[in-house]
């Protein structure tokens, strides 16, 4: 058995509230948590004691949805809807999506790999210790099955978990113009029975919109991805309200993200289901949206709400899950403590993975993030301050990794 008690921390559990714990400690075993408490009661037979320096430790923040492998760059879509064009215009001319699928298809697994680890790296940097990754930009299977080799890479040459999603259903290929159901076919028939049986996708996740798929389309893919066992997620009501959250609710989905245009139905339906709620304040700030997700109406209703950074080129490219923590206090209101559970116990949930991640309780995996803060409302507070000062992966403490290859 290789066991390890950390002393001399205090703990953010998030169990019930922030859960705090002041002079605390968690035992450690075979890289799972094996029991948390306080410090006098700390059982030390046959560990190694890690000295945690009054430090805060808090669950390792989890990004729930991004799309931070990709290729290319997109800051002259920025300056163009600076001087007045629309997110759905530069779609409708080629540029959005498409820009980025041009870029990502053109590079090789290395180019990409290269590309993606220092956004990742940020990300570690500041105690992520679960990433999410959503293929997309490829749209064909060879792409898309790069990108998601590339995600599985990340995941196993940096100290990251990484969960994978399969986003084929992002936007129309140019090879499949004006046949958009059509391409759901291929994707129902062929790309999406490869990557799964290459073990290469945990989750499926569509785009539904009116610059997307309608619902028809995306209940399709659902039926598929529910039929070859994959949980489905839905990019839902983000620039229009077209039913999808109820959609993803219908099909026990686990998460409906963005939702900025979400209705009270869909608020309802989500509650019954127990759909989380994935915030993505990156993309609302980027866009300068005017209409901020129900946030009252899904507090109101029970429904879980997990905060990321929706990492993209077009329309959040956000590397800090800090300051979507800090965004979502100040343009939609949330509390500190609505926030870190957004980026722990909910997120965790988000993926699935709520039994395993999320909480510092024990027969959960040990990954932490220690912080040198006066309380855990500060993770949420202070715009662009990074006070992470370890990190634990399933066990192993390390420094913040801020290197490809460390």
């Amino acid at each position: 058995m290789n066991a390890s008690v950390i002393l001399n921390v205090h703990l953010a559990t998030m169990v019930d509230g922030y859960g705090e714990l002041r002079d605390g400690a968690v035992r450690v075993e075979d890289g799972r948590i094996a029991w948390v408490g306080a410090r006098a009661a700390a059982p030390l037979e046959g560990a190694a004691i890690i000295d945690g320096a009054g430090a805060w430790l808090t669950p390792g923040l989890i990004d729930c949805h991004s799309h931070i492998v990709h290729a290319g760059n997109r800051s002259a879509e920025f300056e163009a809807r600076l001087n007045g064009a629309s997110y759905e215009a530069i779609a409708r001319a080629g540029g959005g999506i498409m820009a980025t699928v041009r870029a990502t298809r053109a590079a090789s697994l290395d180019a990409l790999l290269e590309q993606s680890a220092p956004r990742v790296l940020r990300l570690l940097a500041e105690g992520v210790t679960t990433l999410e990754i959503k293929s997309g930009y490829g749209l064909d299977l060879a792409s898309e099955r790069t990108m998601l080799r590339a995600a599985r890479l990340l995941g196993q040459r940096l100290p990251v978990d990484v969960v994978t999603t399969f986003l084929g259903a992002h936007a129309l290929p140019p090879e499949f113009s004006g046949r958009a159901d059509a391409y759901i076919d291929h994707l129902v028939t062929v790309m999406l029975p490869a990557l799964a049986s290459e073990g290469l996708v945990d989750a499926v996740d569509a785009f539904c919109e009116t610059i997307g798929f309608s619902l028809a389309q995306t209940a399709r893919l659902f039926d598929a991805a529910r039929a070859l066992q994959l949980p489905v997620r839905l990019h839902a009501e983000q620039l229009s309200d077209q039913g999808g959250a109820a959609l993803v609710a219908r099909c026990q989905g686990l998460s409906a993200d963005h939702l900025e245009h979400l209705s009270p139905a869909g608020v309802a339906a989500m509650a019954r289901a127990g759909t989380v709620a994935v915030l993505l304040p990156g993309a609302y700030y980027f866009l300068r949206e005017t209409t901020p997700p129900p946030i009252a109406a899904l507090r109101d209703a029970g429904v879980p709400m997990a905060l990321a950074t929706d990492c993209n080129p077009g329309t959040s490219p956000l590397t800090s899950l800090l300051l979507a923590m800090n965004m979502a206090c100040t343009l939609w209101r949330l509390t500190p403590l609505e926030a870190l559970a957004g980026a722990t116990v909910h997120a965790a949930r988000a993926l699935g993975r709520g039994h395993a991640i999320g909480t510092l309780e024990a027969g959960k995996r040990a990954d932490f993030a220690l912080w040198r803060i006066d309380r855990p409302a500060d993770l949420a507070y202070a715009m662009g301050a990074n006070p992470c000062v370890g990190v634990v992966n399933a066990g192993v403490l390390r420094a913040p990794v801020v290197s490809w290859g460390a």
